[in-house]
């Protein structure tokens, strides 16, 4: 049995991977902002759930929440930082405060929570952090760009944070959904930003027209997904990167072919940049 603490848990994904832990005997910290919410959604695991209200933004609440978290299960063995919002919009329309407001929760406030739970799984020498990330973590795209950049700050993040706790018995992976049909695409989760600027209509502008049409529509089932978060924190030798989803493994696989394409177009130019008695490393 372990014990799992969840951000985001009202709903989508992170409402999934809490239900299904909870189904399977586990102890489960849901946390969200309302967690009046939580509790409505899943009903009937007295002694095994606890809601605990967390705005990741807030780090002393992300600290209160960690604590309540041992007083009640004794140990948190799998982080889900699952609590993210989306922007969508050209760069250039993407005001000041709406960036830094995405930042706040998808890259700080991760942070925020994963500091609070690091120093609990290092007492215990084990533990799992499943870090939410996207398709757009690895490819960006015209009219999410400044929510991408968030997910490839996430993935970097990540990286490290694999290679720092490998050692001390911790697992990190980034999970990659594709598009899943949650309420990601919904205003509680999607802010559109309200400048338009012409000259992007046909590529921003074509994906904030194109949104709408998609929500509900999309091909991952996030019930599906959630088993698969299960098993990644099940299994002995976790990856650093899930990707879930057909159109997130087609998406890796175009941006793999691209970067092996330009990188030969190119391949001359890197290296006559070297010093001329430099070792090649290529």
């Amino acid at each position: 049995m372990s014990t799992w603490f969840i951000t985001g848990a009202s709903r989508g994904f992170g409402l999934q991977v809490a239900r299904q832990a909870l189904d399977r005997g586990d102890d489960v910290v849901a946390t969200a902002r309302d967690p009046h919410a939580v509790r409505a959604a899943l009903p009937g695991y007295e002694g095994r759930l606890l809601a605990v209200a967390l705005d990741v933004t807030d780090e002393a609440q992300a600290r209160a929440a960690v604590a309540s978290a041992v007083e009640t299960f004794g140990t948190i063995d799998v982080l889900v930082n699952n609590a993210g919002r989306g922007l969508l919009g050209a760069v250039e329309e993407s005001t000041d405060a709406a960036v830094r407001a995405i930042y706040d929760t998808n890259v700080f406030g991760l942070l925020n929570v994963t500091r609070a739970v690091l120093p609990v799984m290092r007492r215990q020498r084990s533990g799992r952090v499943l870090n939410f990330s996207s398709l757009g973590g690895f490819s960006s795209s015209a009219g999410f760009g400044v929510y991408c950049s968030t997910k490839f700050a996430v993935e970097g993040l990540s990286e490290a944070m694999q290679q720092e706790l490998a050692p001390l018995g911790i697992g990190v992976t980034l999970v990659e959904p594709g598009y899943f049909r949650t309420d990601f695409l919904d205003a509680t989760s999607l802010h559109t930003e309200d400048e338009v600027i012409a000259d992007y209509a046909a590529t921003a502008g074509a994906v904030r027209g194109a949104v709408p049409g998609l929500n509900q529509a999309q091909p991952g089932d996030p019930v599906k997904g959630a088993t698969a978060v299960l098993a990644l924190a099940d299994t002995e030798n976790p990856p650093v990167r899930a990707q879930l989803g057909s159109d997130c493994l087609a998406e890796l696989d175009r941006k793999i072919g691209q970067l092996q394409r330009e990188s030969a177009a190119w391949r001359g130019l890197a290296l006559s940049t070297d010093h001329d008695d430099a070792r090649a490393l290529v």
